[in-house]
């Protein structure tokens, strides 16, 4: 598990440097061809990994149920967000990895349902939801250069 969790806060590093670099009028931004933003694909991350290790488990998730429907998967930009939000999102990028690894550590993790990815891969317990986690946010992170590319962010 220790690799897992360290390509995870790797991840969230990079992508926290992206939040800090890229202006709110960039996050918000979004790309002919494109149907979100960059910010959107970061929310999407924090969202996603609570769903996927917290929700699945049958325990509560640390992110409001108003942030859950409006980047869950399935969703879209619907209006550009605030400096607030973008503030949020980068401090939950780091306090739920440690929130979560104190309630690995703690064993709180006894149930799981089962999920089956759209790649057709079933998802049977936490500890592959976590390993999947990282798989998901490497792909948003990809999504996230790919629209810096196209609004020529070179930061």
């Amino acid at each position: 598990m220790n690799f897992t969790r360290t390509v995870t806060q790797n991840n969230r590093k990079v992508i926290k440097r992206i939040l800090k670099e890229t202006t709110l009028e960039d996050l918000n931004k979004i790309p002919q061809g494109f149907s979100n933003n960059i910010f959107w694909n970061i929310a999407h991350i924090v969202v996603t990994q609570q769903l996927l290790v917290y929700k699945l488990s049958g325990l509560p998730m640390y992110v409001s149920d108003e942030m859950i429907s409006k980047y869950r998967k399935g969703t879209k930009p619907e209006g550009d967000v605030v400096q607030k939000e973008v503030d949020e999102v980068y401090e939950l990028l780091d306090s739920l990895l440690i929130k979560t690894e104190e309630d690995l550590t703690a064993g709180i993790f006894k149930n799981y349902t089962e999920y089956t990815l759209s790649l057709g891969t079933t998802l049977s317990n936490v500890h592959e939801a976590i390993e999947f986690n990282n798989i998901h946010e490497g792909m948003h992170y990809g999504y996230v250069l790919a629209i810096k590319k196209a609004l020529k962010v070179d930061k």
